[in-house]
């Protein structure tokens, strides 16, 4: 049985299983203001330990521990179908007491057909931080920037191999597509290997392949121990707060026009009210600009990044057309 066959299975049986749930709604007090009637589930459409459970959970530490809501924030795994599972049961419950934390792969889950949803079967309520892509090589490679190496690349990209831990399609892969595809870079002739069993870095430590590209904390640390060295990474600007992630070079200053924010922010259910919007819309910018979660930041590396409602879907709305257009070149996609 096909992991898309399968996947497509669990998201059924919790369609079936979620018909009898009763939804409950809260209520709007004497001030027009919504009001949750129990305590709020942020769901983590995957398992403990990966940067969405770890987001949900510091968010949800942050939003109690400082008081910042009258009831209380819990966080609840729901792996699966690269984060089809968790959303196919927010989708089917439709209650405002569940949220669930997301990034970039609910683009690309979506328009590879492994879930029937979408961001825009959706609520957008907030994004929180930016987070960011590298492209890094073993330490002795013959390329020292990414310039060098997409200047080889245009002569003969098949000659180059690029690792990441996704699978064709999804967050590795496409971040360094974006790269490639703005410095010029034949992408339709690119060999990407998905390496999902924790292999990609030994892979290019050993010399099997050229390039990973991963999260910058990853590749940073390789690069830390003198064992890789990092050709560019996908933020704007270079990165600040840590002596050596300052060194990190961005495509940017090397010439090349793009940028790939691992975005991570907060959903809601699709049939939000105004109400319910802006009751979470304020938690949420209050956990934002707080100094616990600002120590958060720093202490993962991450980047504030806060967004209002109408800001992350007109930002998503944005990020979905660039995506599905490369996706479109590269062959995944029917028109």
């Amino acid at each position: 049985m096909s992991e898309r066959l399968l996947v497509l299975i669990m998201i059924g049986l919790i369609l079936l299983a979620g018909c009898s749930s009763p939804v409950q709604s809260g209520s709007v007090n004497e001030n027009g203001e919504w009001e949750p009637d129990r305590s709020i589930e942020i769901i983590a459409p995957s398992a403990a330990g990966g940067g969405w459970d770890t987001t949900a959970r510091m968010l949800a530490r942050t939003i109690d521990e400082e008081n910042l809501a009258n009831h209380g924030f819990g966080v609840v795994n729901k792996p699966g179908g690269g984060g089809a599972v968790g959303w196919a049961y927010i989708h089917k419950r439709n209650d405002p007491h569940n949220l669930f934390i997301s990034s970039p792969p609910i683009h690309f889950i979506a328009l590879n057909g492994q879930s029937p949803y979408g961001y825009e079967d959706f609520t957008p309520i907030a994004n929180l931080i930016a987070d960011y892509g590298a492209f890094a090589v073993r330490a002795d490679a013959r390329w020292d920037s990414l310039d060098e190496l997409f200047a080889e690349m245009r002569e003969e990209p098949e000659n180059v191999t690029v690792v990441g831990h996704s699978s064709p399609g999804s967050m590795d892969h496409m971040q360094f597509i974006l790269f490639a595809n703005a410095a010029g870079v034949d992408i339709t002739k690119i060999r990407y290997i998905s390496d999902q069993e924790g292999g990609a870095m030994t892979s290019v430590l050993n010399g099997s392949i050229d390039v990973v590209s991963t999260g910058v904390s990853d590749a940073a640390e390789q690069a830390r121990a003198g064992k890789m060295k990092v050709l560019g990474i996908t933020a704007p600007e270079r990165l600040q707060g840590d002596e050596f992630l300052e060194t990190l070079p961005t495509g940017r200053e090397q010439g090349i026009d793009t940028e790939f924010i691992v975005w991570r922010g907060i959903f809601g259910p699709p049939d939000m009210t105004e109400e319910q919007l802006a009751f979470y819309e304020s938690i949420f910018k209050a956990t934002s600009e707080s100094e616990a979660f600002a120590e958060i930041r720093n202490m993962y590396g991450w980047d504030e990044r806060f967004m209002n409602s109408t800001e992350f879907k007109a930002f998503l709305d944005e990020q979905s057309i660039e995506l599905e257009g490369v996706l479109k070149e590269l062959g995944f996609l029917r028109d």
